[in-house]
Order: structure tokens, then sequence, then C-alpha cells
């Protein structure tokens, strides 16, 4: 995809605050973009995707953006739901038979993208390599009990989202969550090669390294009983050196993403404007339905409210979302997040290579908002 950087306030606001947090060290490399009625308005970049090689971020640079991925997982089911392929109140053992073991026959696949199946665990001592086999581990998930009454309540499922999408998405059409992506959604939208679940051999070159920011020592600090350490035991934590192995690279794990700002920023811009460029990717119905309250009540893995939809988590006042009432997208661990502002027809992404809890992402949307003159949310 090639498109003109825009020049307006906004585009210099950006650029002033990118240029600003790499060059005092607080950020190594950023990149922001931002859609208004289906126009690119902010697409800017500044940094370093590799300190060690100098090598610089760039606009296509692929910045491992973790749970910023589980927004377009949750778009591409939204995809395969607006065709009649799949539908949020079927039961995932539809699909998936093994999975009706021990009291989860009813679990459906809307209970999965509001993370109220019950099942958030993982083996307490998994290892990286047994959680990048994801047929292994949902062969795993296939066999245990939900920690609640699916349903009932929600708490974030950090890795078993993904793990129990591509299961689902596999077994449902045959084909895998990574070929959906590109065939149904990233490819229409001009992006295949810059909104993927795993990155194929061909484009490693161009992924960014990522280094930790406080948010190491921040999840370090977590007690030994904390719920965070049930959905994301000590050796599979979501920090620097795990994005950096190959085999976290080439996992298909719809639980997190490798992308670009900008094509995070397209997607949304495609929903919230209902068509982009002549591409329509969902009704305005089923935008309706994925993007609809289905949880409220503190999250149980988490320990605050979270206000979900299907797959999307829901903006308004005191959301981790950057995004008014009305809005949704996801945030990823260490700073990444993309959302949309239907109301506005706005959309905003941040991608970022140092993991910390600095707020650039709310700086950023506050700012760039203000600029393009979005006073309200």
């Amino acid at each position: 995809m090639t498109e003109a950087r825009p020049r307006n306030a906004a585009q210099t606001r950006a650029e002033e605050i990118l240029a600003e947090v790499t060059a005092e060290g607080e950020e190594t490399g950023v990149q922001v973009a931002a859609y208004l009625d289906g126009e690119l308005v902010v697409d800017a970049w500044a940094g370093l995707a590799d300190v060690a090689g100098a090598r610089p971020m760039e606009a296509d640079t692929l910045v491992p953006a973790w749970s910023t991925g589980k927004g377009v997982a949750a778009a591409l089911v939204a995809v395969l739901v607006d065709r009649g392929v799949l539908a949020y109140d079927t039961p995932v053992a539809a699909h998936w038979p093994e999975f009706a073991a021990r009291g989860k026959e009813h679990i459906t696949l809307g209970q999965v993208l509001s993370h109220s199946a019950g099942l958030p665990q993982l083996p307490p001592e998994v290892t990286p390599e047994e959680l990048f086999d994801v047929p292994a581990m949902g062969s795993w998930l296939a066999g245990q009990a939900p920690l609640w009454e699916p349903g009932t309540a929600s708490g974030y499922h950090g890795w078993t989202y993904g793990v129990l999408l591509a299961e689902t998405l596999r077994r449902a059409t045959g084909r895998t969550c990574d070929a959906l992506l590109r065939d149904e959604l990233a490819g229409p939208l001009g992006v295949a090669d810059s909104l993927l679940f795993s990155v194929p051999d061909r484009l490693a070159g161009r992924v960014a390294r990522c280094y930790d920011g406080d948010w190491a020592a921040y999840l370090d600090g977590m007690p030994p009983h904390s719920p965070f350490l049930v959905f994301a035991p000590r050796a599979v934590l979501p920090v620097a050196p795990l994005a950096n192995r190959a085999d976290y690279r080439r996992a298909a794990l719809p639980a997190n993403g490798t992308m670009t700002a900008r094509a995070a920023a397209r997607m949304y811009a495609a929903l919230v404007c209902g068509e982009l460029d002549g591409v329509r990717l969902v009704s305005p119905a089923t935008l309706k339905e994925a993007t609809t309250p289905r949880t409220a009540g503190e999250d149980r893995s988490l320990g605050f409210p979270l206000l979900k939809g299907y797959g999307f988590m829901l903006g308004g006042a005191g959301s981790v979302v950057r995004s008014p009432d009305g809005g949704f997208g996801t945030n990823g661990s260490g700073g990444s997040a993309a959302s949309g502002d239907p109301a506005h027809r706005f959309s905003f992404a941040l991608t970022k290579n140092r993991m910390s809890l600095n707020g650039l992402d709310k700086r950023l949307f506050r700012e760039v908002r203000a600029a393009l003159g979005i006073r309200r949310g």
C-alpha cells in the first residue's frame, strides 16, 4: 500500500511528539497513524527498529504489538460472521467436537471472544515451546474444565483467546487463521504484508526488535498468586525477550499481532466508515453485534472493570481503550494500541518497540484528535 504522507496540524504535532520521546530515550522506535472520514491524516514514525544495527523505524517496519492483535482477530471473526461462515451464538464444540469435554459443550464462540468462557488458564509450568505449539495447546485446553460457569463472569484470556480462536477457525473453515486474515481482511485492504498473526520468514527482516522499559519490572512485581499469572505464567510473560524469539514470530496465535500502525489504523477505518476505498468488511448490523457490551463488572483475571464486546474492548470513561463511548479496539502489552470511533469516523493506531507504561497512546490520541478539531470523547 502506498499513500502520500499527509501534512496538517495533526501530522505536525504527531511528528513533534515522536521526535521528543525518541530523542529523550523514552521510546526506541514508534509509529502512529490515524484516519478521519476514510482519509489517512496522520502517518508518522521515528527512532530505531533495532538499536544494535542502527536500523531506523520506517513506515513499513513490522512491530510486535501483542494483544493489539486481539482486535484484528475480532475483526476477522466479524467478517466471517457477516458472511454466514460463523455465528457468535454457535457452540465451539459444533466445530470442534473434542472441546465438549468436562462441561464445555455449550460454550459459544461469542463467549470465547468476550473472555467469558472460563478458560484463561495455561499449565503453570508451560514453556514458550509448548505454548507456541498451538494445536497441542488446543488439545490441552479441550481437556480442561472451566474455572467458572461459562457466561456468568469474564476474565481476560490472555494467551488462550488466541489458542481457542485458532483451533475453532481451523475446524470451522479448514483454513488457518493466517490464511483467513490474508484472504478475507488484510488482502482486500491492501495490507496483507503489514497486518499479521505469524510473520513469514520472507518478512522477518522487517520486524522491529523489542526492548523492555518499565513493563518487565511491573510484571516481575506481580505476587506469586496473582490471577495474572494464571493466564500468563512467568515463563510466557509478554516481555521483550519473548517477542524477539523466532518461534514467537512464527506462531500462528491470534492472541497477538505483528503489524504497522498504518495497517491497523486502516483496518479500523474500514470498520468505522463502513467502506474504505471500495472495500466493505462487515455490515453495520454485524459491527453493532460485535461491539455491543457483553460483559460488566470486575474482570476476574485483571482485577478491574473492563467492558468487552465480541473480541473488542469498548471505549468510554475509564476504559483502557483510547476511544470514547461507542468506540472499540484493543491495547497490547507495553503500550501499543489501536481503536475506532464510529461517531467521528476516526481511527487511531500506535505501535512501539520499547515496552513501557508511559501513556504515550493516551497522549497521542488526545493531541491528534485535538489538532483535527475532534473535541468530544
